[in-house]
């Protein structure tokens, strides 16, 4: 792929999902969406671009985001920011929303993972609140995971994961409480997949409709972003975010000098960001 093709597929992928693609990341172009030429009937990925531009349906888009997307995740992944959902962040919450409440009604509580990828964050999150808050007459809980791949949607939706996928990051235990077999892999048991609910969304688009979040995860996302496309992120973030809301992003990554709004808290070596009252 020649430099001038490349600059064509670089700012055609960041227009319709945000992920910016440096020159030296060329051969992810190449190995990612050359499976998909004989698909669509393309020889050369210029003929691709080309045709995916002029698709009114947007499939061929669909596809080319579907494979471009990274996707990597796993139950639990780094492990701490689900320490501090469980011993601070969630009982602190209920415990204000408690004292903040005017009758017995559920206390509610609305948690979003943006770039969920194939669900494995949004279930290790609903597995947690199982475990805490046993009589759920008692709260009203909302558990949403959104990703811009259809695909991985898809896989988020029905819950079904290999046994290498469940043994990374679940005990046997935890497979057994929260799972079922199917077949050679493990399907989520219902009642935690009664808990959430996902749908595709593009994290560059405004985010109408959505509510006010208790919590929100945005874990290892913005890492593929430009700056500016990061800025934006965080500003959309802080429109659907709640007063008193956190906001968790990835171990290795910093909001400093990308969005001044929030403020970072920590517990236990871990670090969470608030809202600037």
């Amino acid at each position: 792929m020649d430099p001038a093709e490349f600059g064509m597929w670089a700012r055609y992928i960041q227009d319709i999902s945000g992920i910016f693609l440096e020159p030296a990341k060329s051969y992810l172009i190449e190995t990612r969406l050359g499976p998909i030429l004989p698909e669509c009937n393309c020889r050369t990925f210029t003929a691709l671009y080309q045709k995916s531009r002029a698709d009114a349906t947007r499939e061929i888009e669909k596809k080319i985001i579907d494979q471009i997307t990274t996707n990597e995740t796993f139950f639990f992944r780094d492990v701490a920011p689900f320490e501090m959902l469980k011993f601070k962040i969630v009982p602190d919450m209920i415990n204000r929303k408690t004292q903040q409440a005017f009758t017995n009604s559920p206390v509610a509580i609305r948690i979003w993972s943006a770039g969920c990828a194939s669900g494995q964050e949004v279930y290790s999150i609903a597995m947690i609140l199982k475990e805490m808050l046993e009589d759920s007459k008692n709260y009203q809980l909302t558990v949403l995971g959104t990703d811009i791949s259809s695909k991985a949607i898809r896989r988020a939706d029905h819950g079904t994961y290999s046994k290498f996928e469940v043994d990374r990051g679940l005990t046997s235990e935890q497979t057994e409480k929260n799972f079922v077999r199917d077949g050679e892999g493990w399907k989520i048991k219902d009642d935690i997949r009664a808990m959430v609910s996902f749908k595709k969304m593009n994290l560059m688009l405004p985010f109408a409709g959505m509510g006010k979040f208790d919590i929100i995860f945005c874990r290892n996302v913005a890492i593929y972003f430009t700056t500016a496309n990061r800025k934006k992120l965080f500003e959309n973030i802080e429109t659907v975010l709640a007063a008193d809301g956190i906001l968790i992003v990835g171990a290795t990554e910093s909001l400093t000098g990308i969005a001044p709004q929030f403020e970072p808290r920590s517990y236990s070596g871990s670090m969470f960001y608030q809202l600037k009252k």
